[in-house]
């Protein structure tokens, strides 16, 4: 019978060093298109993950994963509330049309925590106006139409290929703290916001995208329903899309990855759990960027009491690291994690990142 570790069965040993701690970087490659300023992400459970959660770990340089407890709507909200929190440039901004009740304006405000609404006309898109928090802070009546309210004269407008620096120009020239971005034909096309200026700054190490917005996961599963929710969250924006199951060496976990990748070849999926190297190449084979590993070590999980089904994590680890060596395709290390040093063991045994 093979000796198999898990973390607590092992120490790093010390080493001379000529690196100070504040010269670290702990930067790691996720996926070829994804790169962590930690090597953290938040796990896909009800009690841990949603937006705000996911907000605060892509800040933080890591990533959340948003749980699939929800119904699919929901859950592609919470994808899209995490996308539009902060952007260089908020592309396809929220919009509302002139004769729609102030009441809507004020429920999308409350829901995408925004205080500003590009106004467009329905159709064409031009811009008319804008709402913002400032313009109906005073009104008592809800009822009435946005155009009654919305700031239309004078609005300072700039095209798409607008420089950050020459956005903030502008913004502190003309004391808004909201630039609207517009085309050719005048329709509003985005926001650039004093606020996420601000975020950037305050947050150098933030994991975003091209666009400049805060990157997200989010979980599905197998079969037809879990196909339709992959779907729903790709066409709301998610950034990694993560095949979660308890046992993924299964043909359904492959087919399901297949089945996405074919859809959408450019969709990134991270898959499992696993805890062997033939389950890794097996999601490998099938076209997962990301295999997760962890079989039973989770501080809820029962896999190990009720089934007597699991790998020790570390050499869960070791195994699946090696067989993923030569496809370029990333470890994440699932469960088990209870100090900080748990996780320094997971990365020096090769994972990219601990869950």
């Amino acid at each position: 019978m093979r000796e198999a570790l898990t973390f607590d069965d092992v120490l790093l040993v010390p080493n001379a060093s000529d690196v100070m701690p504040h010269e670290t970087n702990i930067r790691t490659k996720l996926t070829p298109n994804i790169e962590l300023g930690i090597p953290m992400i938040s796990s896909a459970m009800d009690t841990v993950t949603e937006a705000p959660m996911a907000i605060a770990m892509a800040q933080a340089g890591g990533l959340g994963v948003l749980h699939r407890n929800l119904d699919v709507d929901e859950q592609a909200d919470h994808v899209r509330r995490v996308k539009k929190f902060e952007s260089g440039m908020v592309v396809n901004p929220l919009t509302i049309g002139p004769e729609q009740p102030l009441a809507a304006a004020i429920g999308m405000m409350e829901a995408y925590s925004i205080s500003g609404i590009p106004v467009v006309e329905p159709g064409s898109e031009k811009l008319v106006g804008i709402l913002t928090n400032r313009d109906i802070r005073f009104a008592d009546d809800e009822k009435a139409p946005v155009h009654a309210h919305m700031t239309s004269q004078n609005l300072v407008t700039v095209r798409e290929n607008v420089s950050m620096d020459d956005a903030k120009k502008l913004l502190h020239q003309h004391r808004i703290e909201k630039l609207l971005v517009t085309d050719d034909q005048g329709r509003c096309v985005g926001l650039i916001t004093v606020k996420d200026i601000e975020k950037a700054r305050n947050f150098p190490d933030a994991c975003k995208d091209k666009a400049g917005r805060l990157r997200v996961a989010a979980a599905s599963t197998t079969g037809e329903q879990g196909y339709e929710r992959s779907l729903a969250l790709v066409h709301a924006g998610v950034d990694l899309l993560v095949i979660d199951t308890a046992h993924g060496h299964s043909a359904k976990v492959s087919e399901a990855v297949r089945r996405i990748k074919s859809y959408a070849p450019e969709v990134e999926i991270m898959a499992g759990n696993v805890a062997t190297a033939s389950a890794t190449l097996s999601l490998i084979e099938a076209g997962a960027d990301v295999v997760k590993v962890g079989i039973g070590p989770g501080s809820i999980c029962t896999t190990r009491i009720v089934a007597g089904v699991g790998v020790p994590q570390l050499t869960a680890i070791l195994d699946c690291v090696e067989a993923a060596a030569n496809h370029n395709v990333s470890i994440v290390a699932d469960g088990g994690i209870k100090f900080s040093g748990d996780m320094a063991k997971a990365i020096a045994a090769g994972a990219n990142c601990a869950m």
